[in-house]
Order: C-alpha cells, then structure tokens, then sequence
C-alpha cells in the first residue's frame, strides 16, 4: 500500500485521466477492477467541455509499439456529474471501497475555489477522515489541445492565482489531498519554476510553527506532448472520414495533437526522476513528502517497474486502457501477457 497524505491507494497502480474514464460505466469498471488501487477521472470542468467528431485518438500501426496520438480536451461533462457519480460508487454496499481522483481544471480562481468546495461538500458527505480519505483533487494545468489556451504548466508564474486557491482551500482542512498535473518539461528551469512556486504556497503547520505544511500532495508526471504529428498511413484511426469528406492525411483531423504511450515514455522516465531527486535533495521537510505518480507509457508491467525505479510511489497508464479495455491493469501488473 502506498500513501498519498490521507490517501491509500492499493495497488499503486491506476488510470491517470484520460477519455477512457469519462463516464459512469467506465468509471465503475475502473472501479470495480481488482488491479486499481485508485480512480482518476477524467478532467472535468465547472459546465463541461464542448466536444465534437474533431476530438479524437489514434493508435499508432505496430504490434510491438504501443503509442497514440489525441486531440481530445476536457471532458463533456460538467463536474457536478462526476461528484454525482462518486458518489454512487463509494456508497455502493458491495464495492471495493478505494480512493477517486477527481481531475479538475479552470483558468478561473472564484470557479475553481467553487469547484473545490463542491467537490468538500461531498467529502463532507462521505465522511472522510484524517486517517483515511476516499477522494482527492487533482489540478490539470496540462492539456495541450486547448486552442488559445496553452498549458499553463509551462508558465508556472501565472497558476499562481489558482496555487492560491489551493492553498487557501487546504488551510481550512489540512485533510484535503491535492495534486498537480503536469506537462512534460525538457530542461531544469522548468522543473525548478514548478519547485519555486510549491514552496511559497507552504503554510506553517498549527502545532508546532516551525514545520512548514505543503498543500500539494503529489505531482502526476506527465500528461501528453503537444504539437506532435502522425500520419494517417501510421496510423489505425477510430474516427473514419464522414461520407462525401476528403480523408484526413494525418492519424486524427486536427493534425496536430498529444503524444501519449511507449514514444512518451523515455521523457515521462525523465520527468519522473528528476521531480524525485529534486524533492528528495531539497531540504525542504514539506516538499520531501510530494509524491509523484508516474504516467506516460506505461505499457508493460516493465515499463511499469522502471517508473517506480525512477522515483514514482504510484504508476498510472491511459494509452493501454484506451488500446486494451480494463486488462491492461491486469497487463500492468503481470497476470496476463
């Protein structure tokens, strides 16, 4: 078992958010699998997101290789339908009883801190406790498919109106576990950017004024990387051209889209390692307690292990459960081939 602050998650494997637990019937198969030790959902925002036959994925041609392509954004339902649903599945009698990650987004402080308190509300409900809670928060500051709307992850500075409302959110209720999605980064700056901003949101910790209390609980590293390009021949597309449309040469219509699965997973590898030996080597008590869940590429119960090697307390894979349904957790976790 592995401890997230009030998190257990059991195994520490799970989805990371994706098109693939965007509804209830996924949401329960995710649920319901004995190889998740916890549920992410899809990232949702406060009224929805407008999607249409634009936004979409494709899987690359290869037995061996298992990558793909996306243009999707947030998901197409408002959030009040997945605390709904949360809800539903936590109460269920006969359910599993394991932790969700409720993936949340806004450029919006005043939205996001309702979206916050929403969310409390159904903690509140639930009855979550200091010794264990069953819902947690993650912020997505990742998605590359946002026209007009580049990831803000890549411009730390400016989350900071957001980071606020987090950290605000959190001293009313230090039980609250928060988490950080991010791009992926290619050079130190970026990383340090990310580490010099968390540690101005530490408060002091009540009891004892001296130990600094982060508000950020995990960092999930790396969503897809943006501006990537396959083409159509490379390509099996799961939306085919409508009739009397020319097809498309590349994988999905908007060309343009999100790299996600094995041709991600030496750069997420790299994420991985270097937020982990930079909150390992900070001395800072607080960032020394940020986990990272490792996403990107995770398609083998190897690739799975050389997350972990790398600094990653929790695994997470999208590609594969978009490729293969709910046996790739099983995949993952090396009961089947």
């Amino acid at each position: 078992m592995v401890r997230i602050h009030t998190l257990n998650i059991s195994p520490a494997l799970i989805n990371s958010s994706c098109a693939w637990a965007s509804d209830l019937e996924q949401l329960t198969e995710l649920y319901n699998s004995p190889f998740t030790g916890a549920v992410t959902t899809r990232t949702a925002t406060l009224d929805g997101f407008q999607e249409g036959p634009t936004h979409t994925v494709a899987f690359a041609n290869s037995d061996s290789n298992v990558t793909s392509i996306n243009s999707y954004g947030y998901s197409p339902h408002p959030l009040s339908l997945y605390l709904a649903w949360v809800k539903v599945l936590l109460r269920s009698e006969d359910g599993p009883r394991k932790p969700f990650i409720i993936s949340i987004t806004s450029s919006d402080p005043a939205q996001l801190r309702r979206m916050m308190q929403d969310i409390q509300h159904l903690r509140m409900e639930h009855v979550d406790t200091p010794a264990q809670s069953f819902i947690a928060i993650e912020l997505n500051t990742s998605c590359p498919n946002i026209p007009n709307a580049p990831p803000t992850g890549y411009a730390f500075p400016s989350l900071l109106p957001l980071l606020t409302v987090l950290r605000e959110e959190y001293a009313k209720d230090p039980t609250l576990t928060i988490g950080l999605k991010l791009p992926p980064f290619v050079y130190r700056d970026q990383f340090n950017a990310v580490i010099d901003a968390i540690k101005g949101l530490c408060l002091l910790d009540d009891e004892s004024d001296t130990v600094p209390a982060c508000p950020i609980a995990f960092f999930t590293c790396t969503n897809t990387l943006g501006n990537s390009l396959l083409f159509a021949e490379q390509s099996t597309r799961l939306v085919h051209p409508m009739e009397g449309k020319e097809a498309s040469p590349f994988a999905i219509p908007t060309g343009l889209g999100g790299l996600a699965g094995d041709a991600l997973h030496a750069l997420a590898l790299g994420n991985v390692y270097t937020f982990s030996k930079i909150l390992r080597e900070a001395g800072h008590s607080s960032l020394g307690r940020i986990s990272v869940i490792g996403v990107g590429g995770v398609t083998s119960k190897a690739a799975a292990e050389r997350m972990r090697e790398a600094g990653a307390t929790v695994v997470g894979c999208a590609t594969l459960l978009g490729k293969e349904g709910i046996r790739a957790f099983e995949i993952i976790g090396g009961e089947v081939a």
